[in-house]
């Protein structure tokens, strides 16, 4: 008797040690997330059949409608680099303007920049790397170059009251270079944050990264810029993507980035699979207890994920989507 008592006093010891170490581990979350949707661009771009406009279009609003806050509608690339982004003026002007969400578009230079205010964006992103062979892969020039050309779109759009956030590619790894150093991606970061990006998102461009790299990388670049500006992007190439962001979240990242249904790729990097779906990120955060919005696991949410597979033909990545297809 007495020992099913000291063993019953010892495993209520032991709930009571997990349910402490729970506790403080979700009291380093923090209270709020905001998604940032990037299907519509980065989880489109790679694809090589075209995607008709008005899918795209449908696309967004349904992404608008199950209260999605920040959707990345589409980029003001040359065609000739992404074709699948050509219509880029006719998606912006179609989409519906929900009240309440931002409508961001990426701009590589200063004639997307201008082409993209013209066509009504309200906001705009810039995309440079922590690898100067990945600067050069993607967009031809160096770093340095890179940095140089960011900074006429970044008065300009300072001059015009245009937000910019920035992007900075491969911290985790690079396709070309292979590890990175988290000196170089706080360095890359730090300077986009002077010139006046509002928000850094840093990108595990070919999801080689674990939450290991992920915490040293972030310790180095929230020496420089502050938490409350930085936000992440995973992919899932090695299925890291969640883990790498629920560490960023214990670090205090506030912004995640992610895909309906887990599309995209990288056309720089060969065999990236797609982002952090946005379904599973979504569930993760109920989970913990952290606010995001209207945004919800609900049938809009799961509606849209659908809707975007059907038309490229293809199976979901979403784990939750999976999950309940089969409930």
């Amino acid at each position: 008797m007495a020992t099913m008592r000291g063993s019953l006093r010892q495993r209520l010891v032991g709930l009571a040690s997990v349910r402490a170490v729970s506790t403080s581990s979700v009291s380093t979350f923090p209270k709020r997330v905001k998604i940032v949707e990037v299907g519509p661009r980065d989880g489109l771009q790679n694809e090589k059949n075209i995607v008709p406009t008005p899918v795209k279009i449908r696309m967004i609003d349904m992404l608008s409608e199950a209260g999605l806050p920040v959707i990345e509608a589409t980029s003001f690339v040359s065609p000739k680099w992404v074709p699948q982004m050509a219509d880029h003026i006719e998606v912006l002007k179609g989409i519906q303007k929900f009240p309440g969400i931002n409508y961001p578009v990426l701009t590589p230079n200063f004639k997307g920049y201008q082409a993209a205010v013209a066509a009504g964006a309200k906001e705009v992103s810039i995309f440079g790397a922590a690898s100067e062979l990945f600067t050069r892969k993607n967009i031809n020039c160096s770093i340095d170059e890179s940095l140089q050309r960011f900074d006429q779109v970044l008065k300009a759009a300072q001059a015009a009251g245009i937000p910019v956030r920035g992007y900075v590619s491969c911290v985790l790894g690079c396709p070309y270079e292979g590890k990175i150093s988290p000196a170089k991606v706080a360095e890359v970061s730090k300077k986009m944050y002077s010139m006046g990006c509002y928000e850094i998102s840093l990108g595990d461009t070919i999801g080689v990264g674990t939450p290991g790299i992920m915490k040293d990388m972030l310790s180095a670049v929230m020496h420089e810029v502050p938490v409350s500006a930085l936000a992440v992007h995973c992919h899932d190439t090695y299925g890291q993507a969640l883990a790498n962001t629920l560490m960023a979240l214990q670090m205090g990242v506030s912004v995640v980035d992610s895909s309906v249904a887990g599309l995209g790729g990288c056309p720089y990097a060969q065999g990236a699979s797609g982002n952090l779906a946005t379904e599973d990120l979504v569930y993760m955060l109920e989970g913990l207890g952290i606010h995001t919005g209207s945004v919800r696991v609900s049938k809009k949410l799961l509606e849209a994920g659908a809707f975007i597979c059907q038309a490229l033909n293809r199976k979901t990545s979403s784990k939750v989507a999976q999950a309940t297809c089969k409930l």
